[in-house]
């Protein structure tokens, strides 16, 4: 297709200037089955837009305004000891700081019990990729057999190559006999004892629910585990009592997609994200692929069937739960122009279109179903404190009303993942009192913000230092302690941010437990893999027992929240500069060039050790920001800027060197648009609004699929 977004076709409805595809999908696709006439329909989109377009903008307004402020605070005290209670009064001066609500419960209903009283795993997946969305989607239940054979969760000595390993395989069996016994423990003995399937018997009978075609099921703290017997199978056979797998509960909600982890840029991706989102929600999502030089197709996973202990047949889903992330109120998009010629608020537009395409599920006439309990679930992110929260919750009423929808049927979950809203966060919850479902910690996106909010008070301690930074700490626990105090346990889920490194499962079983033991209900995890895995340590926690516990220890202050994570005092040496440099360069760099030349948004990227991270915007606005801040302060010239984006671009072209469509950087420094983007966001990022990366990235992205179409 040839890129033409800026002089494509375009078809005017209510005023509005609509990409001809874009418009086709949604009239044919979206609002027939839900009974909506495209005329009301336009009608209506249009009036939203009047409406909340000029107050979003007033919004991003205020954020300059008050970021503008608090530079202007920094500069007149350069040099001085941050005074803690100076800098308060003053963010409560120019409204940064809001008074605390009184105390209060959130009022939402209608929600699933995935995410209000299970405890499980969270997968994140980028819309635009049909495989990837399906894996996701399917990965609500996983084979813990797999997932310790392919990775190095289990210790034991790595599976030999050609063809099934008897002894690994041995030694995943002997680990499952080990983790029936803490999650299923016998009224005596142990598994490891038993032959005959006839012979379990639970010291809790509880525990067991009933049958299955592939064996029995089981619970433990919510979650259900499938024990499954076939003696005929290549590991049954090998078993004493025929159980060939064990499958755990796992991913119990997704977030699609249309944010942090894609590049969409223009109408041709958004009609493309919205596509697959219509896909996964009707049903009839499939792809088919290449894999091990066969043709494959994937599809949606049926339910499960179970026959419970008294007889009753009942049908368990074999998907995860689905939220929609759609972008926050900073972006615009050229899909649809403005009666004034200017973009559509991107927010905007997803709220609609995404809410719309749900309908479908609200109305029964999907092939599954996504909410038993008839709620639409938009995860909405970079949201600045609670009057922002309050434009998304007074956007969702007019979508609701445009749509027909009953009032809160969209519900919402808010990314705690920027500074006003950590520091507001109980005003924030209260704005979307009876629609919030979700608070979530993201500690990349939020250290973003932090070095941003404070970029002129003065240069910043290492990035992986800031790990480590009082105000993280407080952030962490005054987010789940904030979200009980308001009383989303048992209503919402509590969650926690990723696991960024998918081959290293080991690492993350022993780490990752701490997100359950903080009373979070969820957390995310970068695969289906990683989701089975770690199931098991909700299994290990019991989170809505530890609440209690949680509830009742105090609320972490403002003061540490608050705390600026300053370099004071501290004189690095040119080696140190250098290193610092070289990790923030090479990281940036092997994200943006793919996502700039090939539209990746979310990719396994190697680091500068040659590790596989999953990286999205949200590392890259870090990296940037962190840069930014040391050569605004003068710890580093531009000079050595450029020495290491320019050293670190060999580093990433060599990398890449298995990849017959990437563009090496090195020695094309005028022509390679992914590096000029590279430099922008540094060079320019002190300049960029709150930090975010999008405007240059989707600026660079345009230019790259302009230079890359075929004349029309």
């Amino acid at each position: 297709m040839n890129y033409q977004d800026d002089r494509c076709d375009r078809i005017e409805r209510a005023g509005l200037k609509v990409e001809a595809g874009l418009a086709a999908f949604i009239e044919e696709q979206v609002l027939p089955p839900i009974g909506q006439d495209a005329e009301s329909f336009w009608s209506g989109f249009a009036k939203i837009v009047a409406e909340y377009a000029p107050r979003n903008r007033a919004l991003l307004d205020k954020r300059d305004a008050l970021q503008a402020r608090i530079d202007e605070w920094h500069l007149a005290r350069a040099g001085k000891p941050l005074d803690q209670g100076a800098y308060q009064d003053f963010l409560r001066e120019i409204g940064y700081l809001v008074p605390e609500p009184a105390p209060f419960a959130v009022e939402t209903g209608n929600v699933d019990p995935e995410i209000a009283t299970m405890a499980g795993p969270q997968l994140v997946v980028p819309v635009l990729n049909a495989r990837f969305l399906l894996n996701a989607a399917n990965a609500r239940w996983g084979s813990l057999y797999d997932a310790w054979y392919g990775t190095d969760a289990l210790d034991a000595a790595p599976a030999k190559a050609g063809g099934y390993d008897a002894a690994r395989g041995a030694a995943v069996i002997a680990a499952g006999r080990a983790f029936l016994d803490e999650a299923l423990p016998l009224a005596s003995g142990s598994w490891a004892d038993l032959d005959d399937p006839e012979a379990i018997e639970l010291a809790d009978p509880a525990q067991a629910l009933g049958e299955t075609e592939k064996g029995l099921m089981f619970t433990r703290n919510g979650l259900m585990i499938e024990v499954c017997f076939d003696p005929s199978s290549q590991v049954g056979s090998s078993d004493r009592m025929g159980m060939s797998d064990i499958v755990l509960e796992a991913a119990l909600t997704t977030i699609v997609d249309l944010e942090d982890s894609v590049a969409a840029v223009d109408a041709q991706d958004k009609t493309l994200a919205y596509a697959n989102w219509l896909g996964v929600i009707r049903g009839d999502l499939a792809d088919t692929f290449e894999k091990g030089g066969r043709t494959q197709t994937r599809e949606l996973a049926p339910d499960k069937r179970l026959l419970t202990k008294d007889g009753e047949a009942r049908a368990l889903s074999g998907r995860s739960l689905l939220f929609v992330r759609n972008v926050g109120h900073l972006m615009t998009n050229p899909a649809i122009l403005l009666p004034d010629g200017s973009e559509i608020p991107e927010g905007i537009m997803d709220a609609i279109v995404t809410s719309a395409i749900s309908t479908q599920d609200v109305r029964g006439l999907t092939k599954y179903g996504n909410s038993a309990r008839g709620s639409i679930y938009i995860v909405k992110p970079k949201m600045h404190g609670p009057e922002e929260c309050a434009f998304t919750n007074d956007l969702f009423d007019a979508v609701e009303d445009l749509l027909g929808l009953a009032r809160h049927t969209i519900k919402v979950g808010v990314m705690d993942e920027e500074r006003r809203t950590s520091a507001n966060l109980a005003a924030c919850i209260a704005a979307v009192r009876q629609r919030v479902v979700f608070i979530n910690t993201g500690f990349l996106d939020r250290t973003g913000d932090e070095i941003h909010t404070s970029m002129r008070a003065g240069p910043m301690i290492r990035k992986n230092e800031i790990k480590n930074s009082t105000w993280i700490a407080a952030y962490e626990k005054r987010n789940v302690a904030i979200g009980l105090a308001c009383g989303l346990s048992g209503v919402a889920q509590i969650g926690k941010g990723m696991w960024a490194a998918p081959d290293r499962m080991a690492d993350m079983m022993a780490q990752k437990i701490g997100h359950p033991r903080t009373g979070a209900n969820t957390a995310w995890v970068p695969s289906p893999t990683a989701a089975t895995l770690h199931a098991m340590h909700y299994h290990q926690v019991d989170v809505f027992a530890l609440r209690e516990e949680i509830a009742a220890q105090p609320i972490p202050p403002l003061d540490d929240l608050l705390q600026v994570p300053l370099a004071q005092g501290i004189n690095w040496s040119e080696e140190e500069v250098r290193e610092e440099l070289d990790n923030n360069a090479q990281g940036l760099l092997g994200y943006v060039v793919r996502w700039i030349d090939q539209g990746v948004g979310c990719s396994k990227v190697p680091d500068i050790n040659d590790v596989g991270l999953m990286e999205d915007r949200a590392t890259l606005r870090i990296s940037s920001q962190h840069m930014a801040n040391w050569l605004l302060h003068g710890v580093c010239s531009e000079a050595q800027v450029m020495d290491s984006l320019k050293r670190m671009a060999e580093k990433v072209d060599a990398q890449n060197a298995g990849d017959p469509t990437y563009e090496p950087m090195a020695g094309n420094w005028e022509r390679s648009l992914a590096f000029k983007a590279a430099c922008d966001l540094v060079f320019k990022g002190a300049m960029q609004p709150s930090g975010y990366t999008e405007p240059l990235l989707h600026a660079w992205r345009r230019r790259k699929k302009a230079q890359d179409c075929v004349p029309a």
